[in-house]
């Protein structure tokens, strides 16, 4: 067990419920491979505004990573908000800068860098997106301000949803935008132009395994299929794109990169992502 003393700088996740979270797991086996003094810990909170009041009161709350159902609510007390942040309208790490609360979010990065860690290219390129919550928002606002796509189409089932992240794309980006209700029309009719699929809803996530929303037959060979789910870590999404020869992208990797991530902001320094990885390797696995 470290020492804890009047130092240590506390990092915490909080949301309602927490009891499943693996960030305690992951941080502090961070943490502890790099011999800083900082401890991390879940906190079940169901009042942010006194969660927030008591982390600007407490000098050494270093940091928080914020989680279902807050990721909105907790914007309103923050001090600093990045433009693209606000875009996306949700965010899910809190820093304690000296008297001051810094809001940022790091689903979309973590995303992103998923995708250019497995080489995959992304400018000039067709993505379709299927969902209009909150990590497709991420997403989707991430590509759109940082990479240069040929267009982004985005397919969902909820249209007050869909149209409202079509709407602040389109007046906060310079993106190509297009969307429409996900069914089997529209859904075959964006797969014979689509290069990069980002998968954005629960479909195929535990325990709902033997679920896909993509039909096999649609995949072209030099596709590239995301899929955010990481419980399991083989979508049945994933599973059968990689028989048919496609790229496939695990939501584990997203998972891990929005961690490293956050770890990086709380701590100034380079994540041990291996460390991470193998923390969460394990408790998926077991």
């Amino acid at each position: 067990m470290r020492s804890i003393g009047v130092n240590t700088q506390v990092c915490a996740v909080i949301g309602n419920p927490v009891g499943h979270s693996l960030s305690p797991a992951i941080h502090n086996a961070a943490f502890e491979f790099l011999d800083l003094d900082f401890i991390y810990v879940a906190c079940p909170v169901e009042d942010v505004k006194g969660a927030l009041a008591g982390m600007r009161a407490i000098k050494n709350f270093r940091g928080m990573s914020v989680t279902i159902p807050h990721k909105i609510d907790v914007m309103k007390y923050m001090d600093e908000i990045s433009a693209v942040d606000r875009n996306i309208g949700s965010i899910n790490t809190v820093l304690h800068e000296q008297d001051r609360l810094i809001g940022l979010g790091t689903d979309g990065t973590g995303a992103l860098k998923a995708l250019i860690d497995s080489g995959v290219e992304i400018d000039g390129k067709n993505i379709l997106i299927l969902g209009a919550g909150g990590a497709a928002r991420a997403i989707s606002f991430t590509l759109a301000m940082e990479t240069k796509p040929e267009q982004l189409l985005i397919l969902a089932n909820n249209e007050a949803k869909l149209q409202k992240l079509k709407t602040d794309l389109k007046t906060s980006t310079k993106a190509v935008i297009k969307s429409g209700l996900i069914n089997e029309s529209s859904l075959t009719k964006a797969m014979k132009k689509a290069d990069i699929i980002i998968h954005c809803t629960p479909i195929g996530m535990h325990p709902n395994i033997d679920t896909s929303l993509i039909s096999p037959e649609l995949f072209r060979p030099e596709q590239v299929i995301f899929d955010i789910v990481y419980t399991p870590l083989e979508t049945k999404l994933l599973s059968e794109a990689k028989s048919c020869g496609l790229k496939v992208i695990p939501g584990v990797e997203m998972f891990i990169n929005q961690a490293a991530l956050q770890f990086e902001q709380f701590s100034g320094e380079k994540a041990p992502v291996e460390v991470m990885r193998r923390v969460v390797m394990a408790h998926l696995q077991s």
